[in-house]
């Protein structure tokens, strides 16, 4: 019961990241960098704290698979941040949370993996609510949401190449895999920021600073945590159902909490895509691990 806790509490943590990366004023790239650099100080302050050690033996062997893990993470972040900025909260999760679909369609190709009829309809399925979801979006006349959406989706591709690459690390655990992925997209982002945005911080507010340490702490940190030690005594049915934790969560906090309108078309949209996830993914296999 305290594993489902914690795995549930994660997922609360992770859906309601939009609400801070939309009120954040500073660049996407920005936010993920220092959101990299505050989860890794607290996952590093955990590793040491449990006096875990690193197999630099084991890191070598990974050297490739986590470089290309830790530039789709750097990815998929700079570009989520920007879909929660230009649409709505709903549909960047929702454009995100095809992810999925893509790992799914793709698992032939790099995992030879078997598609099975089931879930070839279940990608039907997904992609006619996109569809709706889409078709939603060109009826609105504030935002740029089709813009927010194709942010989402191209997020959602680099998830999707995160998830595949990270099924060829091999010996690392997943606290030791989460901190060796943040601590190089950082590497990564901070010569990407200095040459494209710079560090100018004489605009920022005691908001956007109390906003990036809320979600560097809460995301970065207290949810990798709460998600690897929820993880552990769960069975991976579990997992993949307690996922749906997380986009539902955006969809609570953008209907109820931002008051931003969710229309039946889009209703019927998201149920059809995560509906098709789900099922899918029942007695399939578990989502993977999230970063």
């Amino acid at each position: 019961m305290k594993e489902k806790l914690y795995f549930m509490l994660s997922m609360i943590i992770f859906g309601a990241v939009g609400v801070f990366a939309k009120y954040i004023e500073m660049s996407s790239s920005k936010i993920a960098l220092f959101l990299g650099l505050i989860g890794a100080i607290f996952l590093l302050i955990v590793f040491r704290c449990k006096k875990q050690k690193v197999s630099w033996g084991i890191v070598k062997k990974n050297a490739v698979a986590l470089f290309i893990a830790s530039i789709a993470l750097s990815g998929n972040w700079i570009f989520l941040f920007q879909a929660y900025k230009e649409t709505t909260i709903a549909n960047a999760a929702l454009s995100y949370y095809f992810a999925p679909v893509l790992v799914t369609m793709l698992s032939p190709l790099v995992l030879k993996e078997k598609l099975s009829l089931k879930k070839v309809i279940c990608i039907g399925g997904a992609l006619l609510g996109l569809f709706l979801i889409l078709q939603n979006s060109t009826l609105e006349t504030t935002g740029n949401h089709l813009l927010g959406i194709g942010y989402g989706l191209i997020a959602a591709s680099f998830y999707a190449t995160l998830t595949l690459t990270n099924k060829f690390i091999r010996g690392l655990d997943g606290l030791t895999n989460t901190l060796l992925q943040l601590g190089l997209s950082v590497m990564l982002l901070f010569p990407f920021v200095l040459f494209t945005d710079g560090f100018a911080f004489t605009s920022l507010t005691g908001k956007t600073v109390l906003l990036v340490l809320l979600l560097g702490v809460l995301h970065g940190g207290v949810g990798f945590y709460l998600f690897f030690a929820g993880m552990k005594g769960l069975k991976a049915q579990s997992i993949a159902v307690l996922s749906y934790v997380d986009p539902l969560t955006s969809l609570l906090i953008s209907a109820l909490v931002i008051r931003e309108k969710m229309t039946l078309l889009k209703l019927i949209g998201a149920v059809l895509l995560l509906g098709s996830i789900w099922i899918g993914e029942k007695k399939c296999y578990a989502l993977p691990e999230k970063i």
